[in-house]
């Protein structure tokens, strides 16, 4: 019981199932199918009880079936409205205490429909001034869950917890992207080669790579976007298998009527209810999307700790924010440690969406019973990442500061900058030049006024900034 984030007297009430009896706190909302959950789950340790996200969506999946039963005549006003009452407050953050399962379970998920049915009828009796656990004026399975599975229920709620989920992740990603729009700006005159293979290649601008990381960050929230889209695909109506058995004829429509209007989203029902019921593909498709943004993230994280490496032997281009000492035992050593952290962040989002494959691959027959991993997978990973993109937003970004004499030193010194002049001395005079900078360790830049190629106003009008970022014609 010392799981429970619940204060409790020691006094109990009886409850039973087909198991047998069980004694239930007498301050819980939740009854004996709950309490059986966090007596055979000690799994992941994460509870229902810290993601206010879901039990919101459980409150409103309730409310839609319940509206939608009351419509067909199946539940008295009386009962309809102590349920929507309850499933109110759950939309409100409220009993946040009563939901103490695990998020990894077995049972496809059982345990936590489960727990949402007992705490909305216990509250509910509670609203209609009868006791918890007097279960024959409002029911945990006959009045709660008429009509439904946990087989479409909680699918449906969890598609919609990972829908409010997304709306954090989508924010943390954008404030990236403004972050990284402003240094695009702040560098956009600052000269520095880029390179391939980790060799010179041809110069351009500081801002050119961070306006690279702005653009992709914002094509991955693109694809994002359209993931999440699929989450509002959902089979409530389908109850166990899809066929709709114990439903009314139209409770599927009407159930997806309220839930629409309830959220203001463009929620649909499934085409097919027997292959949306044992189906994970949209759950699949928004870890991958999950995924290709921690790939391109940890790519931009690789980049600033190479461009910041040194400070006096590496590439110094930039310096990252200190924001602790590098080393017990050599002083004066700072390092990338926010970049580093995302990068180990980005590893455990690529390794959760592995998890999630391999749980929808599991699916047999008429169900997937793997979905708990699935929806904990893509929970940790949108968490993680909303918490890593701040970090390295607020951490890192926002205070890099452009080495810019040292860009232009590194500029006037490589090899590769023959290439930007290639045009206006000739492919031969650049690989003489090159190939003696190489010998004698001369500079490119100085080389070419040396012999006379070209004069420092020239040189200095092709390598200004504004003609790195597109092809232009210069005359000289």
């Amino acid at each position: 019981m010392e799981r429970i984030p619940l204060k409790t007297s020691g006094k109990t009430r009886t409850e039973h199932d087909l198991l047998g009896s069980k004694e239930v706190p007498v301050e819980a909302l939740f009854g004996v199918q709950t309490l059986r959950c966090v007596e055979n789950f000690d799994i992941s340790r994460d509870y229902l009880c810290e993601y206010p996200e879901f039990t919101k969506a459980l409150g409103i999946v309730k409310m839609g079936a319940v509206l939608a039963n009351h419509e067909l005549g199946l539940i008295d006003d009386k009962i309809k409205d102590a349920i929507v009452a309850a499933c109110k407050e759950l939309m409100d953050g409220q009993h946040l205490e009563h939901f103490p399962v695990d998020m990894v379970q077995g049972g496809a998920g059982t345990s936590i429909n489960m727990n949402a049915n007992e705490v909305i009828a216990n509250r509910a009796l509670e609203i209609m001034g009868k006791k918890r656990g007097q279960y024959k004026y409002c029911s945990p399975n006959d009045h709660v869950n008429m009509a439904q599975s946990t087989n479409d229920a909680y699918p449906t709620a969890m598609h919609i917890g990972l829908y409010l989920t997304h709306f954090h992740v989508r924010e943390a990603l954008q404030k990236l992207i403004d972050s990284f729009e402003k240094k695009e700006r702040e560098f956009a005159h600052i000269i520095k080669m880029g390179r391939t293979q980790l060799q010179d290649a041809v110069p351009m601008t500081l801002g050119q790579s961070f306006g690279a990381y702005k653009f992709a960050m914002k094509h991955e929230l693109s694809r994002l976007e359209k993931a999440a889209k699929e989450l509002l695909f959902i089979n409530m109506g389908a109850t166990a298998i899809g066929t709709g058995i114990t439903s009314e004829p139209g409770y599927a429509e009407a159930c997806i009527k309220h839930i629409r209007d309830i959220t203001g989203w463009d929620i649909r029902l499934a085409e097919d209810l027997i292959e949306a019921t044992n189906d994970t593909s949209s759950m699949v498709f928004y870890a991958s999307a999950l995924k290709m943004i921690a790939i391109r993230l940890s790519k931009i994280c690789n980049d600033l700790r190479l461009l910041s490496s040194g400070p006096r032997t590496g590439l110094a281009e930039i310096s990252l924010p200190p924001k602790q000492p590098g080393s017990s035992i050599m002083p004066g050593k700072v390092n990338p440690v926010i970049p580093e952290v995302v990068n180990q962040v980005c590893f455990k989002i690529i390794a959760n969406e592995m998890a999630v494959c391999l749980a929808s691959e599991a699916a047999q027959l008429e169900l997937n019973v793997m979905e708990p991993v699935i929806v904990h997978s893509i929970i940790e990973s949108s968490d993680w990442l909303i918490r890593a993109l701040k970090a390295l937003r607020e951490q890192c970004i926002d205070g890099i500061i452009a080495n810019e004499d040292q860009c232009r030193h590194m500029v006037e010194h490589s090899i590769g900058i023959v290439t930007a002049l290639k045009q206006y001395i000739g492919y031969e005079k650049s690989s003489e030049i090159a190939q003696e900078a190489l010998k004698t360790g001369g500079s490119v830049y100085k080389l070419v006024m040396e012999k006379g190629l070209l004069t420092k106003e020239q040189l200095d009008t092709i390598l200004d900034p504004k003609h790195m970022v597109k092809p232009v014609k210069i005359t000289i």
